[in-house]
């Protein structure tokens, strides 16, 4: 048979309709996934955005309405939790590769005395002066959990505080000193691994002191606005862009919380009010190296062991699915989730972002089981096309 130029065209043809036929079935798929996420008795909204240039994926799902009975919008922010910690560790990043830091510097050459004094106090002796930027970053610096952790005093920590003081705006300081006051060190810094947001609280007050910015402005300045994230913005600290919708509601069970001026308590471990295509626009640039170089995105994925198939960097997470679910799966997710199911996340071995929240604090689970789910719907085609 003679091979003609029409007959490769035609081929070539095939090739790409088969391969957006296979994709349509994952878009189909997912759909339903989505909506029967929905369908749970405590999520009252959700939005998803999954973007990949190499597969022309470019899907949205949004669901669910505010209780005045208005729709939810993808242009509506949500509260992304502590997905702000990647944000935070990369204007970390940002003042490192501009001279102003050293990963290894202690801590207390940026911080107060004040803010530093009797901050890390284990077995009877002081460690605080020991702590350095990269131990906040990754989680190793034995600090208490100021929102999570269990006080010794009976003052309450952060988590109860959302719900006990809803008009309270707290200051960086005071959520520090709920973590020097109330609560004490788990080990000495360098020498294990214990989540912390006290340590993200340090790192945002670092950012302010070496910036001369406000930490919101500084995100603003040197995050949001050059990648065209309108409608983002840190939460009670910053006014949102006119154009902006408002916040999503946010639920703990069936209390809807959006409103509390007590989510303050996040600030830089969590306080960003974002959507699925701004998080998307952010990690792509994250790891396009608009934002950091080459060899900075390398340091932040030194990873230690958070739990089973969990790994943490400097403000990212690594979830190896084969070792998280144990299943054949050579995928990987990089990226962080937040305690609201909210989620950001890229797989390099899909060439996928996608980024979302469910807004309901009960279904954390969502937050690493959405996007497997996901990415499994995704792969299954991409295999099938093969």
């Amino acid at each position: 048979m003679k091979i003609t130029s029409k007959t490769i065209f035609l081929g070539v043809l095939i090739t790409i309709n088969a391969h957006a036929n296979d994709l349509n079935v994952a878009q189909a798929e997912i759909k339903t996934l989505f909506d029967n996420i929905l369908l749970k008795d405590n999520i009252y909204n959700g939005s998803m955005a999954i973007f990949s240039p190499s597969k022309n994926i470019d899907w949205r799902f949004v669901g669910g309405q505010f209780r005045t009975n208005e729709k939810v919008l993808l242009t509506n922010p949500f509260h992304t939790a502590s997905i702000g910690k990647t944000f935070t560790a990369t204007a970390v990043l940002m003042l490192y590769e501009q001279g102003y830091l050293k990963l290894n510097d202690r801590i207390a050459k940026y911080l107060p005395k004040e803010i530093v004094s009797g901050l890390h106090q284990f077995e009877g002796k002081n460690y605080a002066n020991a702590i350095t930027i990269k131990q906040l970053l990754q989680h190793t610096s034995g600090l208490p959990n100021y929102f999570e952790d269990e006080t010794t005093d009976g003052f309450l920590n952060g988590m109860s505080l959302l719900f006990k003081e809803t008009e309270r705006v707290w200051s960086p300081e005071e959520l520090v000193n709920i973590s020097k006051m109330s609560m004490k060190p788990h080990f000495i810094p360098g020498t294990n691994y214990r989540y912390s947001d006290t340590g993200y609280i340090l790192l945002g007050l670092i950012v302010e002191h070496l910036s001369g910015q406000h930490l919101h402005d500084f995100f603003e300045q040197h995050i949001f606005a050059p990648l065209d994230m309108k409608n983002t913005h840190m939460h009670l600290r910053a006014r949102p862009d006119v154009a902006t919708g408002k916040m999503t509601e946010l639920y703990a069970g069936s209390i809807e919380i959006s409103t509390f001026k007590s989510l303050s308590l996040d600030w830089a471990g969590g306080g960003i009010a974002s959507t699925a295509d701004d998080l998307n626009k952010f990690q792509i640039a994250l790891h396009s190296h608009q934002l950091l170089s080459p060899e900075t995105l390398t340091k932040m994925q030194q990873w230690v062991s958070e739990s089973n198939g969990v790994y943490y960097g400097l403000g990212l997470r690594k979830i190896s699915i084969e070792e998280r679910l144990s299943s054949i799966s050579d995928l990987n997710l990089l990226g962080h989730t937040g305690s609201t199911s909210s989620f950001m996340f890229f797989c390099p071995e899909l060439d996928v972002y996608l980024s979302g929240s469910f807004n309901q604090i009960d279904q954390v689970v969502l937050s690493i089981k959405a996007p497997v789910d996901i990415l499994a719907h995704i792969q299954r085609q991409m295999k099938s096309e093969e």
